[in-house]
């Protein structure tokens, strides 16, 4: 059945597919997934017209793989293969702002960056960090991003309470609703989140909202020592002082810098802005704004003057208990010296995750036993180790995702989703 696929089947196919969507093309360099090119996209503009080109899709025994801004298309693993990519670009509308009930709901398409000029009018924020320049609420939630605001708001599986997506046969599903209260399908819209596009096509969510705080400001500090680190973050979060997020970046080489960010009233901020400063005595910086690192994943740094991301770089998630934030940065620079290969860390402290990354042209062998320690120690912690993105050697030479426990349950829920497995098959854990 493949072969027939990727010959005269994609012939018929492209008519079906014509005849669901006003914009089909042939895919050029820049459609491919991680590397494997894709025969054909398509360019709904609507849930309908995604629910036509999957029944298109499903009766001609294609595989899929959908795409928001293409901003963490090379995460996860590569595709198996791809013979249609469903792009969502022109889906890019916020649907409606309800500010009175504090509800946002927008299309897949839509960048994070346009919801929030939106809610902003009102005095309103989505509470998802924009860590990844031009990601799309589809991709956000394919990916489960998140940045230094969920301390306080939460991530985006906590502000999500709605959701429509498009099944592999095509069949359109809605769950949540348009309250925080309305909590119908709710358990779908989890499922949903982090899944890497396997499990269905994400057309619209919706979000709630919290409004603007009326002040900010932020303390930093630096340190030497992973427990003065350590230290420094406990202190802040066993005060009186709320920290809305407190961040850490550590370098592979000099001091690391812990800040905190302070929001509130004026006069609230400015009360628990000079308990920090006291709290973390001399050397104690304060500001109006975070630091330029503040909210970006440390593979990010490097951009060309255009904002051209540079060479893929190996990106990593670790998870933990808090009280490893020390064990975790102290064994992160040994493995990264032992093996001779630079690991900048950076995260948020306060809700035991920090993102690291190594350079491009880094020994694979190096990368391998960096990840291989610093996997074992989060492993003791509770939590866990994954690689995000990586140059394809590197892909092909490590266990990307880790251990995971529940991999049976996973694959039992692909198979109800997605029984033929044409949505993105391999991209997620276990090769689902």
């Amino acid at each position: 059945m493949a072969a027939s696929v990727h010959s005269a089947g994609l012939d018929t196919a492209r008519s079906a597919l014509e005849s669901a969507c006003e914009e089909v093309t042939d895919a050029g360099e820049r459609d491919a997934v991680d590397g494997v090119a894709a025969s054909t996209v398509a360019r709904p503009a609507s849930t309908e017209q995604v629910a036509d080109v999957m029944r298109a899709a499903a009766a001609h025994h294609l595989v899929v793989v959908p795409r928001g801004r293409g901003t963490k298309l090379t995460w996860g693993r590569p595709p198996t293969r791809v013979d249609l990519l469903v792009d969502l670009s022109r889906m890019n509308a916020v649907v409606d702002h309800a500010a009175g009930d504090l509800i946002v709901e927008a299309q897949a398409g839509t960048s994070l960056a346009d919801i929030q000029e939106t809610v902003a009018l009102a005095g309103q924020r989505l509470g998802v960090d924009e860590t990844v320049i031009g990601a799309s609420v589809g991709g956000t939630l394919a990916t489960a991003t998140s940045g230094p605001g969920r301390v306080t708001l939460g991530t985006v599986r906590d502000l999500l309470i709605g959701v429509t997506v498009v099944r592999a046969d095509g069949v359109v599903a809605k769950a949540g609703g348009r309250v925080v209260k309305n909590v119908a399908g709710y358990d779908l819209g989890k499922l949903i989140i982090g899944s890497y596009g396997t499990l269905a096509i994400v057309t619209q969510a919706v979000f709630r909202l919290h409004p603007q705080p009326g002040a900010r400001r932020v303390v930093t500090q630096t340190f030497d020592e992973a427990d003065h680190a350590q230290h420094l973050v406990q202190v802040v979060l066993h005060a009186q002082v709320v920290p809305a997020a407190v961040e850490v970046d550590y370098q592979s080489e000099g001091t690391g810098t812990v800040a905190v960010l302070l929001e509130g009233t004026e006069a609230g901020v400015e009360g628990r802005h000079a308990a920090t400063v006291t709290l973390w005595g001399d050397g104690a910086q304060s500001s109006a704004e975070p630091p330029v690192w503040w909210g970006r994943y440390p593979w990010d740094d490097e951009r060309s003057p255009g904002g051209e991301p540079g060479p893929r770089r190996t990106a990593i998630k670790a998870t933990f208990a808090l009280s490893g934030l020390a064990e975790v940065l102290t064994s992160g620079r040994a493995a990264s010296g032992q093996a001779q290969v630079p690991l900048d860390l950076r995260g948020s402290a306060g809700a035991g995750v920090l993102y690291g990354s190594m350079p491009a042209d880094a020994d694979v062998n190096a990368i391998s036993s960096v990840v291989d320690q610093l996997r074992s120690v989060c492993t003791s912690l509770g939590g866990s180790v994954v690689v995000l993105d990586a140059p394809s050697q590197v892909k092909a030479a490590i266990d990307t995702w880790g251990p995971v426990p529940a991999i049976d349950l996973m694959r039992r829920v692909k198979d109800q989703f997605d029984p033929d497995h044409r949505l993105a098959p391999g991209r997620f854990v276990g090769g689902i």
